[in-house]
């Protein structure tokens, strides 16, 4: 067994995975996983630039990972940092990139959208190898906070594409208005967010056969999130949301019930993080216009990706 950290540092989020491989037997064993919302991508789609209160919450949570990795004792050669959307656009993420070397010891390698892609490939059907009734070629749909990969593939990637259509950026794009987010947004609003995904969803389809998929797997914080919904969970619940399977009857039900209600009435669903209130309905906005336009009828709700492809890709030999 070998012992790594993974951390990736998105738009919205920026997570933690300790975690012990196999990778004889392809295992993977958490032993820590955290996420924190820090919004890192803030204001980055209209200034191209990372806000400095948005870096230093993200610093900060650094402060506390780079403690909790020094406890397992893991070397700075077993830990891996990854950066995604709002640091690849901003044109001050060399600020980013020395916070992170000073706390962690570590460069944080701010990756491409291929990049993005095949890690998240890898942590997504990695353990899926001979399972019933889960066939390749896969179809894995990443929704971000700046972007949404799509990644074609069976037993390695055969095609992949990224396009800036993330939670976040469609939210600030098309809801945000003098400072404040449309609550709940108006039928102009999610008409122009629907375009805007139609066209991202068109580009990706010129570089990924998304129609050749036999699977669709869905990533991140707003598929688990509309899958812990459609579940009718009590409480976030990881276990219940990996590998549960919603058709597209009830992405459209849950993403109708996101994009006509307040606020206050997001923030009491049962699974909702606080960090998500706001971005959720754009999210689940994309994954329901994804089912729709490719004719997949049915996702399969993943809670591992790129966080598990990036500690994958810390052991030498499974690089």
């Amino acid at each position: 067994m070998t012992r790594v950290a993974a951390v990736d540092c998105g738009t919205n989020s920026i997570r933690l995975l300790v975690a012990d491989l196999d990778p004889a037997s392809g295992r993977l064993t958490d032993l820590e996983r955290r996420m924190e919302i820090v919004r890192l991508g803030q204001g980055v789609d209209r200034t191209g630039r990372l806000d400095p209160l948005a870096l230093e919450r993200t610093l900060t949570v650094c402060r506390t990972y780079a403690e909790m990795i020094s406890g397992y004792g893991i070397p700075p050669g077993r830990v891996r940092f990854v950066a995604t959307s709002a640091s690849r656009d901003a044109e001050n993420r060399a600020d980013f990139v020395r916070g992170v070397r000073e706390i962690l010891a570590v460069t944080p390698e701010v990756i491409s959208g291929d990049e993005e892609a095949r890690l998240s490939f890898t942590g997504a059907t990695r353990e899926l190898a001979g399972q019933a009734g889960i066939a390749a070629p896969y179809l894995v749909l990443d929704i971000g906070g700046g972007s949404t990969e799509f990644v074609l593939g069976a037993s390695r990637v055969t095609a992949a594409g990224s396009v800036d259509i993330g939670c976040v950026r469609l939210t600030e794009r098309h809801l945000l208005r003098d400072g404040r987010i449309s609550d709940p947004p108006s039928p102009g609003e999610i008409a122009a967010m629907t375009a805007d995904i139609g066209t991202a969803i068109e580009a990706a389809g010129r570089s990924v056969p998304v129609t050749g998929a036999r699977t669709l797997i869905g990533l991140a914080g707003s598929v688990t999130t509309v899958a812990g919904i459609a579940l009718g969970l009590g409480h976030y619940d990881s276990a219940a949301i990996h590998h549960s399977r919603l058709g597209i009857d009830q992405v459209q039900e849950v993403t109708q019930r996101l994009l006509t209600s307040t606020h206050a009435e997001r923030a009491a669903i049962p699974v909702m993080h606080p960090g998500r209130v706001d971005v959720i309905a754009a999210g689940a906005l994309v994954l329901r216009t994804v089912m729709e336009r490719t004719g997949i009828g049915e996702v399969l709700v993943s809670e591992h990706d790129i966080l598990d492809g990036i500690a994958w890709s810390a052991v030498p030999e499974t690089s």
